[in-house]
């Protein structure tokens, strides 16, 4: 594994952004239908922000820095797809105003992964 990703991973996880924060209050200690996530994982040469690797799905929180990224971001997405994650991504703006509608989607992808299996 690359050393420097690693280390890019355990900063991120010392300070994370304000809305990664906030998603991991929702995420953390298996509060959200008993599932376990992690947090800044390398993956391959990609790093996500959370996984949930028991049901082989990824959230992320896309902040700003994300809307000069699509065509990255979607690079990304299939080759996690390819390595068969489901990828969520979450605006900011739905993080803070629309928590419930995180939480339920995360809750409906994870059965979705389950039946799949």
């Amino acid at each position: 594994m690359d050393d420097w990703l690693q280390s890019r991973a355990k900063e991120m996880r010392r300070q994370p952004a304000l809305y990664e924060r906030r998603l991991w209050r929702l995420l953390r200690d298996r509060r959200l239908e008993d599932l376990k996530f992690r947090r800044q994982v390398v993956i391959g040469c990609y790093i996500a922000d959370f996984v949930c690797l028991r049901h082989r799905l990824i959230v992320e929180a896309d902040g700003p820095s994300h809307e000069d990224r699509a065509l990255h971001d979607a690079e990304r997405d299939a080759w996690f797809a390819a390595e068969n994650f489901i990828v969520l991504r979450f605006p900011n703006s739905q993080i803070e105003n629309r928590p419930w509608g995180v939480i339920d989607a995360i809750t409906a992808a994870s059965k979705r992964k389950l039946v799949k299996d």
